[in-house]
């Protein structure tokens, strides 16, 4: 399956309304930067519910659990390309700041098999917590029109980004950074 077109949502604000632009792949990888630097201006928290989710060890995370840290939720599955490029980006971005300021988990879509979910991710090296997706997960967190797809929650607990494509550990941070000089 090849993606010709991406969609980049925009989180409402309480009063606004939803923002899509809908741009090609190749545009995309030029947004990346460009598109967390456009958030910067618009105000668009939203308090998120509190989601549930399980991982493949068995230890719950809740949103609550990382009041304080940033959570980067990202939607992803073993045979998306785009999934694959971003995955060394995510374990970088956890790996650094997991004991600091930063929490990333990952969900897991669109999967043959619990086992091969978990191969797949020893078979990589992936360090953060993977719960396996489906339609309840999905309701919790935010809906899902391409993979990847990233949430990205403050450390108050506000939904303050997504982005349905790639993310990169830069553009991350210095949403992140710009955030918390405001």
């Amino acid at each position: 399956m090849v993606l010709t077109r991406a969609v980049i949502r925009l989180m409402p604000h309480p009063i606004s309304t939803a923002i899509k632009l809908r741009v090609g792949l190749k545009a995309l990888a030029g947004l990346r930067v460009a598109f967390w630097a456009v958030l910067l201006c618009l105000p668009l928290s939203v308090l998120a519910a509190d989601f549930s989710l399980q991982d493949l060890q068995g230890k719950t995370h809740r949103l609550s659990d990382y009041r304080g840290k940033w959570v980067l939720v990202n939607y992803w599955a073993t045979w998306c390309p785009p999934c694959l490029r971003e995955l060394p980006e995510l374990i970088s971005l956890h790996n650094s700041h997991k004991n600091k300021d930063l929490m990333v988990i990952g969900i897991a879509m669109e999967y043959a098999s619990e086992k091969l979910v978990a191969d797949f991710v020893s078979a990589h090296g992936i360090s953060y917590p993977v719960v396996l997706g489906n339609r309840k997960i999905v309701a919790q967190i935010g809906e899902l029109e391409v993979l990847p797809t990233s949430y990205l929650y403050s450390p108050t607990g506000e939904q303050v980004a997504q982005q349905a494509g790639e993310v990169t550990r830069a553009s991350i941070e210095s949403y992140i950074k710009t955030i918390q000089v405001q």
